[in-house]
Formats: structure tokens, C-alpha cells, sequence
């Protein structure tokens, strides 16, 4: 099946030599059921992906203060920089199946599996509830018409500019929470920045054909890493949380009152 010329990609964030194996197989999948299809990839060491003919990658180094989870963001950026439309995939994901060349993607959605942002927090993380009212009502949206938005699997489309009015609303919240110390749950973040730019939420049939196609195993829950691995990434995220502590004081109101 080929699908050359197409106004689509997926993109997918590998940062560390496993995450860059992972995104191996699946550039050797996509190749595989979506021949003529794109993957860019955002990653510390582009060099090892320049053998797959089907792999833009290019040179990302976490941004996020403790995890990459909001990092992704900047993959779509640069997808969105030459696609019309980018399927962001994590790396962790094995396709089973063909994917049609003909889906049909929609301008102002967010396409992806949705549900109530304020159920799906009080049902998993309810914790983290009131930091995100708060910031809700720092952005001047109503948390109750937010969505959830599953963040392994999601198609964002060019949409006059509002896609990236979205990636910045994504990194503005992101920041804010983690500062406050919540470092996941980047789905509650689309959702809200979603909400703020207009976009809407929905499990569109394009997001369906390509969920049926694909298998997500989540490895960040098998990594295991070393006592120096450790000390490394301490030491990395005291440097991180400075900085953004620093670059926030341009915003002292929004991110600190």
C-alpha cells in the first residue's frame, strides 16, 4: 500500500537510546502499513535515526523539568512545520494493521479519545484537582466543559494559526503546573489549552482506524536505571526547575500569584 504525497505524518518524541530502539520498529512498521508516510522524530541523537529513509528526525533535548510528558509538544511543532495535519504516536507503540491512505482530518478538533476532564481527574487523580481549577480560571475557561484527551494517540491539524496558539497554551499550563509540582497528566493539559484556543475534542473515525491499528504498551513503566543514571537526573532537574523558575518571573502574576 503506498501513500506518497500525503498531507499527513505522525510524529513521536525519543529521548535515550531505548526510546530511539522503540521508535526503530516503529519507523520499520510504518514503513510497513503506511508506506510513504512520515515520522518525525524529536531526539537527543538524530545521527541514529538518519538510516531510516521514512525519519525526519531532528535534534530535541528535555525541556521538562522532571519528565519529557510536555516535551512533545515541540514534535508537533515542527511536524505542523511541513504537514498539514500530524498523528502524534509515542514511541512505545506497535502497529498491527494497514492505515488508509483516504482518512479524512478535521480542522479545529483535537482528534483523540476525550471524556470529562473533571471526571477523569476525580476518578484517577484527585489530587491534582483544585491546582488545575486554578489554573482554568487563570486562563479564563470553564473546567467543566474541559476535556481529558489521551495523550499517546492524538491528530492535530493546521487550523490559520490556532494549532499554535495551542502548543503555547499547552507549554504556558504545563510550566504552571509544574512549578507547582504536578509533572504529569499532560492529557488535562491539552484538554485545557485545547478548550482555551477553541478547539474541540473528539474520537473522529480517522483517530478510530488508526487506534485499531496500533497497540500502546507504555515502557516508562519498565525503565529501570542505574545509581549514576540517578544522580545524573537530579542533577539535571535541579538545573531544569532553576531556569524555568527564572523564565517564569517574566510572568510573575501568572505563574506565581
Amino acid at each position: 500500500m503506498d501513500n506518497t504525497n500525503q498531507k499527513f505524518c505522525f510524529a513521536t518524541l525519543a529521548l535515550g537510546k531505548k526510546y530511539r530502539e522503540m521508535t526503530k520498529t516503529l519507523a520499520e512498521d510504518l514503513k510497513k502499513y503506511s508506506s510513504g508516510t512520515m515520522l518525525v522524530v524529536g531526539t537527543d541523537n538524530p545521527k541514529d535515526l538518519l538510516s531510516f529513509d521514512n525519519v525526519i528526525p531532528f535534534k530535541l533535548s528535555q525541556q521538562g523539568i522532571l519528565h519529557c510528558y510536555h516535551d512533545k509538544r515541540f514534535v508537533i511543532l515542527k511536524a505542523l512545520s511541513e504537514f498539514d495535519t500530524v498523528i502524534q504516536i509515542d514511541a512505545d507503540t506497535y502497529m498491527t494493521d494497514f492505515i488508509s491512505p483516504k482518512l479524512d482530518f478535521s480542522r479545529g478538533i483535537i482528534e483523540g479519545f476525550n471524556e470529562n476532564l473533571v471526571n477523569h481527574v476525580t476518578k484517577y487523580t484527585p489530587e491534582r484537582l483544585d491546582r488545575l481549577k486554578k489554573i482554568a480560571t487563570k486562563i479564563d475557561v470553564d473546567i467543566s466543559q474541559a476535556n481529558f484527551v489521551g495523550e499517546s494517540l492524538f491528530i492535530v491539524s493546521k487550523d490559520n494559526g490556532k494549532e499554535i496558539e495551542f502548543i503555547e497554551q499547552w507549554g504556558k499550563i504545563g510550566l504552571y503546573l509544574e512549578l507547582k509540582g504536578i509533572h504529569a497528566g499532560s492529557g488535562n493539559i491539552i484538554g485545557l489549552a485545547a478548550l482555551k484556543v477553541g478547539f474541540k475534542t473528539s474520537r473522529t473515525p480517522s483517530w478510530e482506524q488508526i487506534k485499531n491499528v496500533t497497540n500502546h504498551f507504555d515502557a516508562s513503566q519498565k525503565i529501570k536505571r542505574s545509581s549514576f543514571d540517578n544522580l545524573k537526573r537530579r542533577v539535571q532537574y535541579h538545573y531544569r526547575l532553576n531556569k524555568n523558575r527564572l523564565q517564569a518571573l517574566s510572568d510573575f502574576d501568572f505563574f506565581y500569584r
